[in-house]
């Protein structure tokens, strides 16, 4: 049989995914990975145990089962080094705590994940972090706020809700120049779509929740790091004593198998969505990078594979008081789409979008967003379940 790592050198997307992170005849041929629970690893004698001169130690440490996703993720990101969190918010916490210290200033997106802004307005800066909010359209120009004691320059693309771009490749550039380190939210496009450390990035944060899993049922994130930043991320990890469980991570393998069909089937179905909504009336704004109408679609075909399955809309509205009147109606008034947050599974999800947070990238003046995860189900079911909603909103 073929070498495995020549196999999948050349191979397309999804055949790499169907066999990364696993050898089956490492485990007597067995398709899966087999998920071994541990807490305590016995050694031979007392010299291996004082020198740890073997592979598994303890269970926070990795097992045969973690190690296999984060091959996995490895393969698929080109990290010199994974490591499992239990959330995709842990994913954007743990990064920060290890490159971070008191006295140092931090640039964050102002489109970022509203829980990492609620960790850097309270944790970071109760551990005397200064935290400075950008603009995402900032560009080479984030230069200009960068300060003698910045130490971290956070970014995600697309924003969150709201799915601004920005220019990865022009900021990690002037980060680097000054000594930063980069680190960037990629959940919304995945590895498959975007590969952050070929755009300088360091640290790759996702939040396997969402596409990895793809079945609404798991809570885990990953951190990839390159060689210059990985001992010190894994260092941190094992510091906090932060890992992720054998059964989560077999799951979120066994979800990686498919993420490949799924993404495309996602991508497809929400672009068809999204252009129907363009031409809708009771629609200010569709907010889908992949649009050309969409102010950063250039920087997306540029740099980006593909696109996801989620994105937002402005509900035209006539004035502020009727913002939230309408998009409950329009909410309440569906019934494919389920009304709950998180993102990435197979079926459809739809949430009033919460702005108020922002300090630059502020809420549109034009009605309340909405954002919709498109699943799997049918488009044209999608589409007469919106309808319901658009006739409830303009009953108000």
């Amino acid at each position: 049989m073929k070498d495995r790592e020549t196999m999948l050198a050349g191979a397309g997307t999804n055949t790499r995914l169907c066999h990364l992170g696993h050898d089956p005849f490492a485990y007597h041929g067995f398709v899966n990975p087999p998920v071994v629970h541990a807490s305590t690893v016995l050694f031979p004698d007392v010299e291996t145990m004082e020198s740890r001169r073997q592979k598994y130690t303890y269970g926070t440490r990795g097992t045969p089962t973690t190690d296999a996703l984060c091959a996995a993720i490895d393969a698929l990101e080109g990290s010199a080094g994974t490591i499992l969190v239990p959330s995709g918010l842990a994913a954007i916490t743990v990064p920060f705590l290890a490159f971070l210290s008191a006295g140092d200033h931090a640039l964050i997106v102002d489109s970022v994940y509203s829980p990492c802004r609620n960790f850097c307005d309270t944790m970071l800066k109760r551990l005397g972090v200064t935290v400075e909010y950008y603009d995402p359209a900032i560009g080479a120009g984030i230069e200009t706020l960068i300060k003698p004691n910045t130490k971290l320059v956070h970014t995600e693309a697309p924003g969150s809700n709201t799915f601004e771009m920005q220019d990865i490749r022009a900021i990690s550039d002037i980060a680097h120049r000054h000594g930063c380190v980069v680190t960037m939210d990629n959940t919304w496009a995945t590895p498959l779509y975007f590969k952050p450390l070929d755009f300088g990035v360091d640290i790759s944060m996702h939040a396997a929740t969402k596409y990895p899993s793809g079945h609404s049922d798991i809570l885990m994130g990953t951190v990839s790091a390159n060689a210059a930043h990985w001992e010190k991320l894994s260092e941190a990890n094992i510091t906090l004593g932060i890992c992720g469980a054998p059964d989560d991570s077999y799951q979120i393998l066994r979800g990686l198998r498919t993420m490949g069909l799924r993404l495309d089937a996602h991508q497809k179905a929400a672009l068809a969505v999204a252009e129907w909504l363009e031409g809708r009336d009771g629609v200010a704004r569709v907010l889908h990078p992949a649009l050309p109408s969409f102010p950063g679609h250039d920087i997306w075909k540029r740099d980006f594979k593909g696109a996801s399955g989620i994105f937002s809309f402005v509900l035209a509205a006539d004035e502020p008081a009727k913002f939230k009147p309408k998009a409950r109606a329009f909410l309440n008034a569906l019934s494919v789409f389920g009304l709950g947050y998180s993102w990435g599974g197979y079926e459809s999800l739809a949430v009033m979008v919460n702005l108020d947070d922002r300090t630059i990238c502020k809420a549109p003046s034009e009605g309340p967003v909405i954002r919709l995860q498109i699943g799997l189900e049918d488009v044209p079911d999608l589409l007469a379940d919106l309808e319901a909603g658009f006739a409830a909103a303009a009953a108000i």
